[in-house]
């Protein structure tokens, strides 16, 4: 515990200096005007700055993605408020109380309160990953190829789940294809070229910077074309600072919002917007006013923004020590910490345990610049929504093609981008979900390689998949999983417990 107080206040003192708060402050504000926009997500916005932090240094360039990555999910809130669009998925739970709040003339409070609420949430979410993360690593390190396969596989499979709009079975199918997706290229164990179809370019595989900038960002760009503009904005004339009573009053929805947020983030792969729905849903049951709900209920409000925030922190737990990126915008991260020399994953706590803690004083920092701009210049973010679509969506996709051949600077990655735009666009368009295609992409190659070399080292026996204890647990986990997303098999398993509860009482 000592040794990972030092490890932090080393951590936080690394970046107190005059380039890296400069970072934070330009990383936050541009982080802010992401979320502020709609059709910008917080995950386009971290893709499209990889390519830009590309030769900065590592521990900087981690720095910048984590503030703009904050500040997305935080700055949603405002459109949510104002007018009832959310900025970011995360924040559509928001939008269900902001709104009336404002529409009420409380729209100053309302971003008071969800800026406040935001804070509250990221800092539970930190204390859970300076507290759990190191437990999690060291007890990674006893995984084999076998659990990380079956690692790889839940991921994909509890994303698929959770983020599914319409039904569980589209958010599969979203993985499955990340996971073929991934599946093409050279092999790392015996350099066989797979579905290539002769395109030499496929030879290095399918890099995930462009994939992800053109079923993010391109994609992004075309759905909102096809969406209305944005109707006029909401007056803030009342004041934007809440008071410690009307924060304090709803303690315990804060702490049980943070801590559902963080069981979410941990998750690999759901996101910030099954957290806040969660926390929004959970708040609901346990009010003394759940009719309020809906209508303009600061509960409800803190509730949602405050989940949402606990899952960005607690998305990092399973990022840093697994590799397992805990929502989508984690996985670019992923992609990012790679870029720069840096290797997410069990042996990080043993190779470079401080950078784990320097995580942390880049959340807090973050955190610390949300609140001062949140609550200093709610106003000036609001004029922001006054700029026309239609050249802000070119800018995008400038943004999209020179961040897609920067790094490898090929023309075709443009093509995979553009490729992934239009696919994720048509995806869109028939409601499955991006975040399992984003994440299968992310985890076929860890799938792919721990199954290839888990049968290699029994010579094509698959029994210790089953049998190592770690391995069993973690499939029973899978199957149940994709069993209750079965309606017949979920209705009839809730029968059966709601048989068994009903009956105790009548013995007792």
């Amino acid at each position: 515990m000592f040794d990972g107080l030092v490890l932090l206040s080393q951590g936080i003192g690394h970046f107190l200096t005059p380039a890296s708060l400069f970072n934070v402050v330009w990383a936050t504000l541009l982080g802010l005007v992401i979320g502020i926009l709609p059709g910008l997500t917080a995950t386009m916005g971290v893709a499209l700055l990889v390519t830009l932090t590309y030769k900065m240094a590592p521990d900087q360039a981690i720095l910048t993605l984590m503030c703009v990555y904050l500040g997305a999910i935080y700055g949603g809130s405002r459109t949510a408020i104002l007018l009832n669009i959310p900025g970011t998925p995360a924040n559509a739970a928001a939008s269900l109380d902001g709104h009336p709040l404002a529409m009420q003339g409380k729209a100053g409070l309302a971003m008071g309160l969800a800026t406040t609420s935001s804070t509250l949430g990221t800092m539970v979410g930190i204390f859970f990953l300076a507290i759990i993360a190191p437990l999690l690593s060291e007890a990674a390190l006893k995984f084999g190829s076998y659990e990380f396969f079956w690692l790889a596989l839940f991921g994909v499979i509890i994303s698929g789940q959770m983020s599914g709009s319409d039904t569980p079975l589209k958010g599969y199918i979203a993985g499955i294809l990340g996971l073929l997706v991934a599946m093409i290229g050279m092999e790392t164990l015996h350099a066989h070229q797979r579905f290539t179809f002769g395109i030499a370019a496929l030879g290095g595989g399918v890099d995930l910077i462009p994939a992800m900038v053109g079923a993010f960002g391109f994609a992004e760009i075309l759905s909102t074309m096809k969406r209305k503009a944005v109707g006029r904005v909401a007056a803030v004339n009342d004041r934007v600072v809440p008071t410690f009573r009307e924060i304090f009053q709803y303690w315990r929805t804060i702490l049980r919002s943070g801590i559902i947020g963080t069981f979410v983030g941990i998750i690999p792969g759901v996101g910030e917007d099954v957290g806040s729905w969660s926390s929004y849903a959970a708040a609901k049951r346990a009010s003394k006013h759940p009719e309020e709900f809906g209508k303009g209920s600061q509960e409800g409000l803190i509730a949602a923004e405050t989940g949402d925030n606990a899952v960005v922190s607690a998305a990092m737990i399973p990022t840093l020590t697994l590799a397992l990126p805990g929502s989508a915008a984690a996985a670019v991260l992923i992609a990012a910490m790679y870029i720069h020399g840096i290797r997410p994953g069990p042996m990080l706590m043993v190779e470079n345990p401080v950078f784990l803690y320097q995580v942390v004083a880049m959340l807090l920092l973050a955190t610390l610049a949300n609140l001062v701009f949140g609550l200093s210049l709610t106003k000036v973010f609001i004029k922001v929504l006054m700029v026309p679509r239609e050249r802000l969506m070119a800018v995008i996709y400038v943004l999209c093609v020179v961040g897609s051949f920067a790094i490898t600077q090929r023309m075709f990655d443009v093509y995979v981008m553009l490729f992934f735009g239009i696919v994720g666009f048509v995806l869109r368009e028939m409601k499955y979900p991006m975040a399992p295609l984003v994440l299968g992409i992310v985890l076929g190659d860890l799938l792919d390689l721990n199954l290839r070399r888990g049968l290699l080292l029994t010579n094509g026996d698959p029994t210790p998949f089953f049998t190592r204890p770690i391995s069993a647990v973690i499939c029973l986990i899978i199957v149940f999983t994709i069993l209750m997303s079965i309606p017949a098999v979920s209705k009839r398993v809730r029968a059966i417990f709601s048989r068994s509860s009903a009956e105790s009482p009548a013995k007792g």
